[in-house]
């Protein structure tokens, strides 16, 4: 499958090219600075919001991995899912977006989130909130093939690829020890498992380690 990854200079996505290469993909990785920290031998500097059609349309799947963290910039989050999503509009090229788990729903009603609880730290609010807002962005869009994939709440920039995980849906999910961990490398196979599969079109879908 031919995969563009946006924002390609990012810890999620250097991990989901690497492993989408190891599988025999061809990947084309975008981003806004001169280096490619990636592994992807094709690196096309270009800004998310610089992306065409054009650019895009040869692709089978487009994952977007836009993440910032400080308050200046928490609305080009939703911005740019919104902006990949109006470019794929109509055509048969899926979008990944690499989500939070702020936005999972913590009872069966679907009325309480984790972002909702009383201990949720301050400091990942806004980031959160931001995810949550290009969620509910992409399910008012028609015609868009795409996915959105939550991970753990404790997502591990550095921890251990096992190989394992749990696909879980809309509502935070703990594993058998009780917990919501997932490190990067686990939730690149995740994601990388979706692309190639492409059973959770206009879903949101969530991992969490086995």
């Amino acid at each position: 499958m031919k995969i563009a990854v946006v924002a390609a200079n990012g810890r999620v996505a250097q991990n989901v090219i690497t492993e989408a290469l190891n599988r025999g993909h061809e990947v084309v990785a975008f981003g806004r600075h001169d280096e490619n920290n990636t592994q992807a031998k094709n690196y096309v500097k270009k800004d998310v919001f610089a992306l065409t059609k054009e650019d895009l349309q040869s692709f089978d799947v487009v994952v977007d991995a836009v993440g910032t963290w400080t308050l200046e910039t928490l609305y080009i989050v939703p911005k740019a899912a919104i902006y990949l999503a109006d470019l794929l509009k109509g055509s048969n090229t899926r979008l990944v977006v690499v989500g939070g788990a702020g936005s999972l729903y913590t009872n069966k009603e679907h009325t309480s989130t984790v972002e909702l609880a009383p201990n949720f730290p301050d400091a990942f609010k806004g980031v959160s909130a931001a995810q949550g807002l290009a969620l509910a962005e992409l399910r008012a869009t028609e015609d868009v093939k795409w996915t959105y994939i939550s991970p753990a709440a404790d997502f591990q920039a550095d921890g251990e690829r096992t190989g394992k995980y749990i696909l879980a849906g809309e509502e935070f999910t703990l594993n058998s020890k009780n917990e919501s961990i997932i490190s990067y490398a686990d939730y690149a196979i995740a994601l990388v498992d979706e692309i190639e599969k492409g059973e959770h079109i206009q879903q949101r879908i969530s991992v969490v380690r086995a």
